[in-house]
């Protein structure tokens, strides 16, 4: 069996030690080598070439994001980023998803039992979705992709209210360039999910609202819901939609997420009935077709990222297997569709 490869790079050696021995007990990967500092880790992807990259954010000399840069010019590894949460930490971590990284995986704040466990959980999880990508854009590389044509011209029935958005590994990227496309005369609230812990959906909102034509926020409890204003779900917190305002909560997770897509689109269905659009991106598992079934049921607007353009296919092959997926899209066709609906019946 073909194992993938993974570099390790960490400024702390125990860090090193710890991932080290978690990866060379799964039987389909393994170490081959580590790296304590940014210019000894693009000396070793030159030479040993991964399929994988653990790389720390926060090191000495030059930091995680800076590694990033070098790598994305040298070779096609995929690249998972370590990230404690500190402000500073959090920013980076943010801008390196959008420089090219596959995702990140919280580091514990504290060196407890379940905290360590949940970061193997998620790091292993996350090396072997890496690896797939990396050979599907081989494979996308070598041969002509020809993507199935599922585009089906929808109008709106009413004047659209609202527009919710969710997405999970991959998400960041895609939802910056969907965000920063919307105008600033939308003139109806944006609802995102984006599977991310607490912390780091505040450094997520504030680069978008730099970025974008329209306000940015991470939401908080209560706030009352404004036209022209994106709320991204805090980490740690469901979502939920109620008339005029946003109401967060802390009940059990779903999917193992909290937030979670569905939470926010079975709520807004409620509240906006046929006048929502809603659209699933990128990501593993299947949260959000119950969601887009909810908003279907109540006549709103449903779209899915394609295949091709999705850096997994979990979510959005989920949705349209729902059969309540009016539009599948690729990603940079999705957000003049929304604007052109929102536009249609204005």
């Amino acid at each position: 069996m073909e194992r993938i490869r993974v570099l390790v790079v960490d400024d702390s050696a125990f860090m090193r030690k710890y991932i080290s021995d978690m990866i060379n007990k799964e039987p389909d990967m393994k170490v081959i080598d580590s790296a304590g500092d940014g210019n000894t880790a693009i000396e070793k992807v030159k030479s040993l070439k991964p399929d994988v990259v653990t790389l720390d954010v926060e090191m000495p000399g030059k930091n995680g994001l800076e590694v990033l840069r070098e790598i994305k010019k040298i070779s096609s590894a995929e690249v998972i980023m370590l990230s404690g949460l500190t402000t500073e930490g959090s920013v980076v971590t943010i801008e390196a998803l959008s420089t090219g990284a596959f995702d990140f995986v919280e580091k514990p704040s504290r060196a407890t039992i379940d905290q360590m466990q949940e970061m193997k959980r998620n790091l292993l999880d996350k090396i072997r979705y890496a690896w797939k990508l990396k050979n599907k854009k081989v494979n996308m590389n070598m041969s002509k992709v020809v993507t199935e044509e599922k585009y089906v011209h929808i109008e709106a029935i009413g004047k659209i209210e609202a527009i919710a958005l969710g997405a999970s590994t991959g998400g960041p990227k895609v939802l910056y360039d969907v965000i920063t496309s919307l105008p600033k005369d939308i003139g109806i609230p944006v609802f995102v999910v984006q599977h991310m812990p607490a912390g780091f959906t505040k450094a997520f909102a504030d680069r978008l609202d730099k970025n974008s034509f329209l306000r940015v926020v991470e939401a908080k409890h209560e706030d009352v819901i404004k036209p022209g204003v994106v709320y991204i779900a805090p980490g740690g917190y469901h979502m939920i939609v109620n008339p005029g305002k946003i109401i967060l909560d802390t009940s059990p997770a779903i999917h193992g997420v909290r937030p979670a897509v569905d939470k926010l689109f079975i709520s807004a269905a409620e509240v906006y009935k046929d006048k929502i659009i809603c659209c699933v991106f990128t990501g593993m598992g299947r949260d959000g077709a119950e969601g887009v079934k909810a908003i279907k049921a109540k006549g709103g607007l449903t779209m899915a990222q394609d295949e091709s353009t999705s850096v997994i296919y979990g979510m959005p092959r989920a949705a349209y297997e729902t059969g309540c997926v009016d539009l599948v899209l690729p990603d940079h066709e999705i957000p003049k569709e929304i604007v052109k609906l929102v536009k249609q019946k204005s």
